[in-house]
């Protein structure tokens, strides 16, 4: 049993695919199969099978991918360490992230991150808070970065950094004229958010309502940039971190309004407990940990 057949396994069952499985190999479907088989027949257990859905592991195949994982991540890891002798700092790291963060907040540190160890390849993925948590809990990726981390049994949290949150119009309404407002002073306003399942909605539907703040949402989407571009054209007012619209801001094709109140939007990275890190992925961390004390 070689390293490589554990790999082309995982593969197989992170991609429920045999042709994505083999591409990222670069082996064919069949020399998916057979070492797949082979696995199985060593271990006299059905590790996948074909339904409705598609490819899905068995109850023995995902116990035997989570330990075949936890091999993989300590391999990777010694290779690291061998290289780090060298002073060479490689590898890959996988990071998902929601758009917000990955856009305005992650893109500087991986920047500087990039200049100071170029042979590390870093893979960034957008996406929704909870496909981020079942990509860690499923070693899909090394980590994640989400906003409002929640508390789960399996889930380490390092924080972040913290977001204000802030009221943006287009520059030509009457509220642009104001510093700070009040949000009591928001109800029956058309708002435009985003969609109700996403945390920061979540968040912002619930500072309105302790306030007795009745919106009227004419508009919820998925995205920050598109929250942008309507509120520039009018359609209503939005409640957002500050950090995503200070481009605009500067560019006045969009006002941020402080709130009397502090509301605030804790952003944290999260990893499964007991997750080993090559040395670039701890190098990552470390620089954004610390890019979190410079900004506090």
């Amino acid at each position: 049993m070689h390293i490589e057949s554990l790999k082309v396994f995982c593969d197989l069952v992170d991609t429920r695919s045999f042709s994505k499985a083999a591409s990222k190999n670069f082996i064919s479907q069949s020399a998916v199969s057979q070492q797949v088989r082979a696995l199985e027949d060593r271990f006299n257990r059905k590790f996948v099978e074909r339904n409705r859905a598609g490819l899905e592991p068995t109850e023995a195949g995902l116990a035997f991918y989570q330990g075949c994982r936890e091999i993989l991540e300590r391999f990777a890891r010694l290779t690291e360490e061998m290289k780090g002798m060298g002073n060479i700092v490689s590898g890959q790291v996988r990071v998902a992230t929601i758009y917000s963060v990955g856009l305005h907040e992650l893109s500087p540190v991986v920047k500087r991150f990039i200049k100071a160890y170029p042979q590390v390849n870093i893979h960034i993925e957008y996406s929704r808070t909870n496909r981020i948590y079942d990509d860690v809990i499923n070693h899909v990726i090394d980590f994640g970065i989400v906003a409002y981390p929640a508390p789960r049994p399996q889930i380490e949290i390092v924080p972040f950094r913290t977001d204000r949150l802030v009221l943006i119009c287009g520059p030509d309404q009457e509220l642009c004229k104001h510093k700070q407002i009040d949000i009591g002073s928001l109800d029956g306003q058309r708002f435009i958010g985003f969609e109700r399942d996403i945390p920061t909605r979540k968040a912002v539907d619930k500072i309105l309502r302790d306030h007795g703040v009745n919106p009227q949402y004419v508009m919820e989407l998925d995205n920050i940039e598109t929250i942008k571009r309507s509120v520039e054209a009018d359609l209503g007012l939005a409640i957002v971190p500050r950090t995503t619209v200070e481009n605009e801001v500067r560019g006045k094709t969009l006002c941020a309004i402080n709130f009397t109140q502090s509301y605030t939007r804790p952003i944290a990275i999260i990893y499964r407990k007991g997750k080993i890190f090559t040395i670039a992925t701890r190098k990552l961390i470390e620089m954004l940990t610390e890019s979190q004390a410079d900004n506090a």
